[in-house]
């Protein structure tokens, strides 16, 4: 058993044993084989008396029965027989009143050191009998799961049980899968103690005014909320406590393809630096210099390091209650207006809808704006039904006066092929407005087709590209795509509305 490695022993065990190399400049880069992602329908929750009745089960909670479960760890123990293992002790939550103590138990070194960076370590002088994790995950990718024996879509696994507080993945090396199994964790736990668990980014302004960022991928959830002028508490996962917010992480995943010095300088400067695991990044055999643009491997290469190496970092990782919040879409249909303010209900509905757009040459098969609906922002991960999670953000937004903004970063013109995007300087000045207040004193007007408030001026920004309708060449073929999309909204919500107030139903699009 190695026991809490550090990250100098780790790389030396991790070459050792051949499971990755070091790229010029010190980062460690290793590959996943055929799973370079996670692989949702792979995951499952043992259906069991504890937890069963508080489970929104369907197509993101899929149930494995007890005996099935069973079966799967007896399994997964024996393949360990004899083998050395890597150990993390550690915790998920930066707030100490809130944190969970955690185990990782892996089979490969560069997990551990995955999890050594991803998650929160114990404090200095810390012996290991004093640590009593509250959940374990045992990270097998050698082991493969039998469909007729275990019940599983096939031979990957991602398995929680809440009544044993284990967690069991296996046949897949993709090491995000040991974050995210947490971040369910967290997901299902923080609500009975009364603490939102949001998968967000969060920072911290100058007069220690803090924002949260909600996005799915491709809207721009990590760029802004990266910037020079405001500190990082946290990139993706966090919780909102009777205190204020607080990361889970004490590490950064963030996708690296095609990342650059002068868009993300701070984020680019991590993929050369000692201590960064890199995932499936092409590197130059001979000359071990890396090639961030090179996607032959796969689009989702990524990097782990601690977030002590951004500059503007938070080091408790905690902040005070959100004065702003940031809901981000990138419409590819070019009709949702570039920025509008939304009421509690309306931004209970958002959050609930959890919209965002697909473009083609995204994922195969696309080939023409694929609305794209995640509760919550992270359907994958929530494991209570949907509208607890929104009641829950609709009551610290009542409590805490906080003002929410829907900011569409998607195309402007018309849709993708026709428009053209919204610019980043466009956007980022709408950021600065919203954070600043420099809109709420500016008159508002209600788009008639979403139902939402939109400025009718906003600093450096054109006032007609505040209005889409007016920047289509065509009025009516505005209205015709607002109002299908409109369409897709109102049928994605019909699964919410025996669960959703009144109020929050009617704040929709119509």
């Amino acid at each position: 058993m190695h026991w809490n490695r550090g990250t100098a022993a780790l790389y030396e065990e991790a070459i050792r044993r051949g499971e990755g190399v070091i790229a010029e400049g010190g980062p460690l880069v290793c590959q996943t084989g055929i799973h370079t992602g996670r692989s949702p329908n792979d995951k499952f929750l043992v259906q069991e008396p504890s937890s069963q009745d508080n489970v929104w089960w369907g197509s993101v909670n899929r149930p494995i029965d007890v005996e099935q479960f069973r079966a799967l760890q007896e399994t997964t123990l024996a393949s360990l027989e004899g083998k050395p293992l890597f150990v993390q002790d550690c915790f998920a939550g930066a707030d100490p009143s809130y944190r969970l103590p955690v185990r990782i138990i892996t089979e490969c070194a560069w997990h551990s050191l995955f999890a050594r960076t991803m998650f929160l370590p114990l404090p200095a002088g810390t012996e290991p009998s004093q640590h009593v994790p509250e959940f374990t995950v045992i990270d097998v990718p050698s082991v493969e799961a039998d469909p007729a024996v275990h019940g599983t879509n096939s031979g990957v696994f991602i398995v929680v049980d809440f009544s044993q507080r284990l967690v069991l993945i296996g046949g897949t090396s993709y090491a995000g899968e040991i974050k995210k199994s947490i971040f369910t964790v967290m997901n299902y736990l923080l609500p009975l103690r009364d603490v939102f668990p949001m998968h967000c980014s969060a920072n911290i302004g100058e007069k220690g005014d803090v924002a949260l960022f909600f996005g799915l991928s491709g809207t721009g959830k990590t760029t802004l909320s990266s910037v020079p002028n405001r500190r990082l508490i946290g990139d993706d996962e966090h919780g909102w406590s009777n205190r204020g917010v607080f990361n889970f992480e004490g590490g950064c995943y963030a996708k690296t393809i095609q990342l650059s010095s002068e868009a993300e300088p701070q984020i680019y400067a991590t993929t050369r630096r000692f201590g960064t695991v890199l995932e499936n990044v092409a590197i130059n055999p001979e000359t071990h210099a890396i090639d961030l643009n090179d996607d032959s491997l796969t689009e989702n290469t990524r990097g782990a390091y601690p977030i002590s190496f951004i500059d503007n970092s938070v080091a408790s990782g905690q902040g005070g209650h959100p004065e702003t919040i940031v809901m981000l879409t990138a419409d590819a249909f070019g009709v949702m207006p570039p920025v509008a303010k939304l009421t509690p209900a309306a931004a209970m509905y958002h959050f609930m809808s959890g919209y965002t757009a697909k473009v083609a040459g995204t994922e195969k098969g696309v080939t023409e704006p694929k609305a794209t609906f995640s509760t919550c922002f992270g359907a994958p991960f929530m494991v209570w039904h949907p509208s607890v999670y929104a009641r829950q953000l609709g009551e610290r937004i009542a409590k805490h006066r906080s003002r929410v903004w829907l900011i569409n970063t998607g195309w402007t013109g018309g849709g993708y092929g026709i428009g053209r995007r919204i610019s980043i300087e466009h956007t980022r000045a709408i950021v600065d407005a919203a954070l600043s207040g420099a809109l709420d004193g500016v008159t508002f007007e209600r788009d008639a087709v979403f139902n939402v408030d939109v400025p009718t001026q906003c600093p450096n920004v054109p006032s007609e590209m505040l209005r889409p309708r007016s920047t289509w060449g065509h009025s009516a073929d505005y209205d015709a795509q607002a109002g299908t999309l409109a369409g897709m909204f109102t049928k994605n919500f019909k699964m919410f509305e025996s669960e959703a107030d009144v109020d929050v139903v009617r704040a929709g699009p119509r």
